[in-house]
């Protein structure tokens, strides 16, 4: 999936508009399918509900839509909203809507009125030569619509199963006037500049190949160095924050995620079984039974709560091929997991603790601004009412006290439990889902895990699940977007390059990488018979932070020339200036150094 764009500075006042973006953005939908209809009427409609900063709609075609015919099906959206239609609700029974839609050859909205209880009121909204099925709400008259705009076409399955038809998707964006649109069309074309698969390509960091397999990340030397500084940094805090670390096999028998109910819950996302010695084994698709089995192996006791375990764990989930994205959406993929065991009187100081640990990794990237949502209780859950009472309450507190403003999701948590999620805003404003905190009383009561209590009896642990990151796939090509490529000095691949005017400057050129890569410095050399100007432009390219450039002078007085990759200032300074500078960046991990 991409990141949502959040559009929260592009929102006009309330009391400004009439309608709310969301009815806006559904009323569209529906002219855009009206606009549709009349163009090509052998078109099917499907559905066209609202998305972040936008909408889309399913038509079942046989021939895909090309640019040129967005460009007449908005030109008819404008047609029809000018012809002031008036938009009228109508209440049906789910057999009048049968035949209604049936009339009108519309055989997927037939299907959808077939999940509909009997006696229950089915409403739909009639434009013009136009009806369609919709809760609403909708605005009062199409000449409500004026700023939209079609973006793209793409192929969809309908209901999202690839054993269904395939379905023609068309995308657009409604917003109240015409400088937002134009901003967030400008946001767009500055996504696409940053759209991760483009720079991975570019900068070599990662590649994706064919005869490996879909959404299986081949990691380049450069990406793999940027994936290597994560890790560490991310080993080393976690010491420091009073975890151990543990590994884990990628494969297990079967049996391990009937008894934590994975199979029943996530059975379309694991992959087949395969057969070892008489018995199945999947490929793993989370870390928490083996962190359980780890906790088995021996009694607890109160004392020896809580137990902190983290691991960057690999797992594997069948994602369907239309839905892989790049780094964003994969097969196999390493989450940045942990998994707390504690007691109930120790909960909301650790998902405290946890809410802190989170602020300061996601900070230390780089992110200062967030969207946090406590999400409740679904309809498909387990375990008991008290259990849920208790683990929101503990979530609910352990986020008053951080500080931190959130919203309530309701009925958005796991089968097993509440859960906290943290969205980062990166430097497009757009949104993307990373941290989660999530507590579970259902595991250890599934794996009858036990630890001695106080009162010499045994007792059920509580665990927290706890992702920071979220995976280092997602997370490196939401980097990678956020930073454009050009990474802060702590996280880039090479760090400075040396560039010689000419070949006399050899022997200083190697006298200076020593000397950084004695200091820890990812130093490279274009040691090219290239004009300076071609090598600096390349570097740039290359998104590198530091340049330095060697001529004669530089030679003689043994100093460098600094430049920077977004700067066209050159400053003359001692060695030992600019790497005190340049060890400065690092150690403090800042981000901008431009």
């Amino acid at each position: 999936m991409r990141p949502e764009f959040a559009g929260v500075g592009f929102m006009s006042h309330p009391n400004q508009n009439k309608y709310d973006l969301d009815t806006l953005r559904h009323s569209c939908a529906h002219l855009m399918a009206q606009a549709v209809k009349q163009l090509y009427p052998e078109t099917k409609i499907t559905i066209g509900p609202v998305i972040e900063d936008g909408f889309f709609y399913d038509f079942h075609r046989e021939e895909p839509f090309k640019p040129e015919d967005l460009k007449k099906i908005e030109q008819r959206m404008h047609k029809i909203a000018n012809d002031a239609l008036e938009i009228k609700r109508i209440e049906l029974s789910p057999e009048a809507a049968k035949d209604l839609f049936n009339d009108m050859g519309e055989n997927f909205k037939v299907e959808i009125i077939e999940d509909f209880a009997e006696g229950e009121i089915v409403s739909a909204y009639t434009q013009g030569d136009f009806t369609d099925l919709c809760r609403g709400p909708h605005v009062d008259n199409t000449k409500d619509l004026k700023v939209f705009k079609l973006l793209h076409a793409s192929a969809a399955y309908w209901r999202g199963d690839e054993r269904n038809p395939v379905l023609q998707r068309i995308y657009g964006t409604a917003w109240h006037d015409k400088k937002e649109l134009k901003d967030y069309l400008h946001r767009l074309e500055e996504a696409k500049k940053r759209d991760h698969r483009k720079l991975g390509k570019e900068l070599d960091l990662y590649s994706v190949s064919e005869e490996v397999g879909p959404g299986l990340i081949l990691w380049h030397p450069k990406g793999a160095r940027i994936r290597y500084l994560i890790e560490e940094f991310w080993k080393k805090e976690h010491y420091k924050n009073g975890y151990e670390l543990v590994y884990t096999p990628h494969t297990a028998k079967i049996d391990l995620w009937k008894t934590s109910g994975h199979i029943e819950f996530y059975k379309d996302s694991i992959f087949s079984p395969m057969e070892i010695e008489g018995k199945e084994y999947i490929m793993k698709p989370m870390n928490c039974p083996f962190h359980i089995q780890i906790y088995k192996t021996r009694l607890r006791s109160y004392r020896d709560l809580p137990l902190r375990w983290a691991e960057l764990g690999t797992v594997y989930r069948y994602e369907r091929s239309g839905v892989m994205h790049g780094l964003l959406r994969v097969r196999g993929f390493t989450q940045d997991d942990a998994h707390l065991f504690c007691r109930q009187d120790q909960l909301e100081d650790e998902v405290a603790k946890v809410l802190k640990f989170v602020l300061y990794i996601l900070r230390s990237f780089g992110f200062r601004e967030y969207k946090v949502f406590l999400s409740t209780r679904p309809e498909k859950s387990v375990g008991s009412d008290e259990d849920w009472e208790t683990a929101t309450a503990a979530l609910a507190a352990a986020l008053k006290r951080s500080e931190l403003p959130y919203e309530v999701d309701p009925g958005e948590g796991v089968f097993y439990g509440p859960k906290i999620d943290i969205k980062i805003k990166d430097s497009l404003n757009r949104y993307w889902q990373v941290s989660t905190i999530q507590v579970d009383f259902n595991l250890p009561e599934r794996f009858k895990m036990t630890y001695i209590g106080e009162d010499s009896n045994k007792h059920r642990p509580i665990m927290i699940h706890r992702a920071l990151m979220g995976s280092l796939e997602r997370f490196f090509g939401c980097l990678i977007e956020h930073y454009a490529g050009a990474f802060p000095v702590w996280l880039a691949p090479v760090q400075v390059i040396l560039l010689p005017i000419t070949d006399s400057q050899g022997p200083y050129t190697e006298e200076l990488a020593s000397r950084l890569e004695e200091q820890g410095i990812r130093v490279e050399k274009d040691l090219r018979n290239e004009k300076i100007g071609f090598k600096i432009r390349a570097a740039q390219l290359n998104k590198i932070p530091y340049m330095l450039v060697l001529g004669d002078q530089e030679v003689q007085a043994k100093t460098v020339a600094v430049r920077k990759r977004k700067s066209r200032e050159t400053r003359v300074m001692p060695l030992e200036d600019f790497l005190n500078e340049l060890h400065r960046l690092i150690d403090t991990k800042a981000v901008d150094s431009e």
